[in-house]
């Protein structure tokens, strides 16, 4: 199996300009991308047998009968496919405390919380100190493969906008906190080493300041300052870089006042930033002048490239439910590339882009054979999904079934089939279903290439938050009890999720009887927004409240008879039958967001942000 290029992690303060180094070190991680991916069935099955040769004497793996059994063939017929929740007493014992090897031989460092939920509330996903450098050796691939397609990108900066987030500790003392946070907390991060090709123009202080409004003022001062600098700017997520450019577009004036006279806005009080910042600080008045002049503009059509010149792409993920931001990024940018990088999660890194400057609607990603041991669920899928009205050439997952319980390895998927992914990690997560659905896209040697389809069940989403459809329906129900009092009571009812403004927002078309002459006083349903928020999960309200990446959710009341002319659309156009039509949970089609959008005749948004706790327990541990 090949070896891991561990030089790629190694320290190396050797640069100083010495262009050989940078190329070699180039060329070694492509050569080690190109090996794992010829040899991708042989670099598994010896991936499978580590894990489980150090987890011989696991709890876990001696309930199911696999006792000291190393090969593939004999893990694949006694251990099940599981969810979350089979695993949930596990996970709990741990969190509460037990150090026994539950899951994992080695010790659970922390948990991860996974945006994805269980029971409303956040997935606990445990990890290991030495997932730390296998999701760094991805991180060091990237820049590798980026440079073939954009060269000279070891010249300048990129003007990233990273963030951290709230943790918490469980009853036995271990940290929970999102991937993200953890990786820009470690060492791995803080203490990387000089690479010419991530050099940041936000200093570490400014990205680990845990207030959300000093971070990305911070951030994006320091992103200015350094203008000609910056060759690549970027987020996570694409709804955290559109954010941060409305961040801008509001504190523009402060911001060029501070680049001006060369100190800081008094409201940036963590003092670690204002020492990190102050120390690149220096007076301006020429560059205050010119950042000045482009934001009064009337239009910000371009306004990326108008004060960061020399920017040749934006790195944020624009797959998935990110894809409704394509759009405004391309307003925001004249239509620079939108590079989606890696694909990861909670539970493992997975892989990465190979053809970054493709079209966002091509990407795919090129699974790390290495990373984990990767099984895929074939799926079957109806041509018209009842639950969900979208574009006709794309279906939703809610009605999915298991065409069988046979899984297939990594390399044996077929090309156009679609699958759910389920891993087994070095972690402790065996045969464990991530409720992605993947689209084999192509190949790279003998490993596939997969398209991102979208997460299982979701249904609504607009930043790091992921809400389906159960959990909405009793949101909604809930909510539709404070009709009742008027004799009124909710008839049918779907969601949208809308990015038409900044931050995005969800929306639910309500359709009620309306029986009464005297209208529902407008506070009411102000309440029953509340009661929604309220309902939903931890990752939505942290969204609202803390991380302020989601607005106000909003009802929309519409006429009688509208969702009847709405199942009426989907007959005669869509081609549904009326024995498969049930009412859509959500709707993203052009037509059908018109037809109810004509069909409105009041809306309500919620009054003010739903409860939620910074490092509040957000999960449930069993006495």
């Amino acid at each position: 199996m090949p070896e891991a290029p561990k030089y790629l992690l190694e320290e190396t303060n050797d640069f100083n300009g010495n262009n050989n180094i940078v190329v070699d070190k180039n060329k070694k991680a492509l050569k080690f991308i190109d090996d794992v991916t010829s040899n991708a069935d042989e670099v598994q099955k010896k991936v499978l047998a580590e894990i489980l040769s150090r987890s011989a004497h696991v709890e876990y793996l001696h309930r199911h009968g696999l006792n000291g059994c190393y090969d593939r063939e004999t893990f694949k017929k006694v251990m099940p496919v599981v969810s979350y929740e089979d695993l949930k007493l596990d996970i709990d014992r741990i969190a509460n405390g037990d150090t026994s090897p539950i899951l994992c031989s080695k010790p659970i460092s922390e948990f991860l919380t996974s945006s994805g939920t269980s029971g409303g509330e956040r997935k606990l996903m445990p990890t290991v100190e030495e997932e730390l450098e296998r999701r760094s050796l991805l991180y060091s691939l990237l820049m590798p493969v980026m440079d073939q397609f954009v060269p000279g990108l070891d010249k300048g900066k990129g003007m990233y906008l990273l963030f951290i987030k709230s943790e918490a500790r469980t009853p036995g003392g271990l940290v929970a906190r999102p991937v993200l946070t953890s990786y820009y907390k470690s060492s791995n991060f803080k203490d990387r080493p000089f690479d010419p090709y991530n050099i940041y123009t936000s200093p570490n202080e400014t990205i680990l300041c845990p207030d959300s409004y000093q971070s990305m003022y911070s951030q994006l001062l320091c992103g200015l300052c350094q203008n000609l600098d910056v060759l690549r700017v970027g987020a996570v997520f694409a709804s955290g870089f559109i954010r941060a450019i409305k961040f801008l577009e509001k504190n523009w004036v402060l911001l060029s006042n501070d680049i001006r006279t060369g100190t800081l806005d008094p409201k940036i009080t963590d003092p670690l930033v204002r020492e990190a910042v102050l120390k690149m600080l220096k007076p301006n008045p020429k560059l205050a002048d010119f950042i000045e002049a482009e934001c009064a503009k009337e239009s910000w059509k371009g306004i990326i490239t108008r004060i960061w010149p020399n920017t040749k792409y934006i790195d944020v993920i624009v797959t998935g439910a990110m894809s409704q931001y394509i759009p405004i990024l391309d307003y925001y940018s004249n239509g620079l590339p939108l590079v989606c990088t890696m694909y990861a999660s909670s539970e493992c890194y997975f892989g990465l882009n190979l053809n970054p400057l493709c079209k966002p609607s091509d990407v795919s990603y090129t699974l790390v054979p290495t990373m984990a041991y990767f099984e895929f669920l074939p799926l079957n899928r109806k041509n018209i999904c009842p639950n969900s009205v979208s574009d006709p050439d794309v279906a939703a997952f809610s009605d999915m079934k298991q065409q069988n319980k046979k899984l297939v390895d990594l390399v044996d998927v077929q090309l156009g089939q679609e699958y759910e992914l389920v891993v087994t990690t070095y972690a402790g997560l065996y045969r464990y279903q991530v409720g992605d659905i993947l689209r084999v896209a192509g190949f790279r040697n003998k490993a596939p290439q997969f398209k991102f389809v979208c997460r299982k069940n979701v249904v609504l989403s607009i930043d790091s938050d992921k809400t389906d459809e159960v959990e909405l329906q009793n949101a909604v129900n809930k909510a539709a009890d404070h009709l009742l009092q008027f004799d009124e009571s909710l008839i049918e009812y779907t969601s949208y999720a809308d990015t038409s403004t900044i931050p995005g927002h969800y929306v639910l078309y309500w359709e009620i009887s309306q029986s009464r002459q005297t209208p529902i006083p407008p506070s009411i349903f102000e309440d029953c927004c509340l009661v929604v928020e309220e309902s939903l999960n931890s990752v939505y309200r942290q969204g609202r409240v803390s991380d302020k990446s989601i607005g106000p959710l909003e009802i929309k009341v519409v006429e009688n008879g509208t969702f009847d002319k709405l199942m009426d659309h989907a007959l005669s156009q869509l081609g549904a039958s009326i024995n498969q039509y049930k009412t859509p949970r959500c709707v993203k089609y052009g037509p059908i967001l018109e037809l109810l959008n004509s069909k409105v005749v009041s809306n309500y948004f919620s009054p003010k942000c739903p409860k939620w706790v910074p490092g509040h327990r957000q999960w449930c541990i069993h006495d």
